[in-house]
């Protein structure tokens, strides 16, 4: 897919991805620290981490397509070897989950989880979230810079 009603999909599909993994990975980390949101959101989070997965490499793709219509350069360069590697921070996100998930399920039958691995799953939690979010912030920079260069505005 290269473009959406005559636009470049990348340049949509990016914004997504920007408002999806902050919001996933912040999502997850108040189910894994706090159960009655995990009660009431982990379906939603599930979603949310779903769609991310989904649409990362579609838009790295578009990505890819539009690159195309600009000369080389390393600024892009920089941006697209970021944006590819986007998928390995995106995936821990609905791993991290599915862990939840069968917490979830455990808690609803009465049956207690192991604090040491409900402590242990909120740290891995936190520090998927926290590598996500970093990421999508290291990559959107990335193509700002490919775009603008070291242009501000003002």
């Amino acid at each position: 897919m290269s473009t959406i009603n005559g636009l470049p999909a990348h340049v949509l599909l990016v914004h997504a991805i920007v408002v999806l993994v902050p919001l996933t990975a912040a999502l997850l980390v108040l189910s894994a620290l706090w159960p009655a949101v995990r009660r009431r959101l982990i379906w939603l989070v599930t979603a949310l981490a779903a769609v991310t997965v989904a649409l990362t490499p579609v838009t790295a793709d578009a990505g890819q397509t539009f690159a195309e219509r600009f000369g080389p350069s390393e600024a892009l360069r920089t941006h697209t070897e970021l944006g590819d590697t986007m998928t390995y921070f995106v995936v821990p996100l609905l791993l991290v989950t599915a862990l939840l998930i069968v917490v979830h399920l455990r808690e609803q039958r009465g049956r207690s989880v192991n604090r040491l691995f409900a402590v242990g799953l909120a740290v891995l939690t936190i520090a998927a979230s926290v590598a996500a979010t970093v990421q999508v912030y290291r990559v959107g920079d990335s193509g700002a810079r490919a775009v603008w260069g070291t242009q501000t505005a003002g």
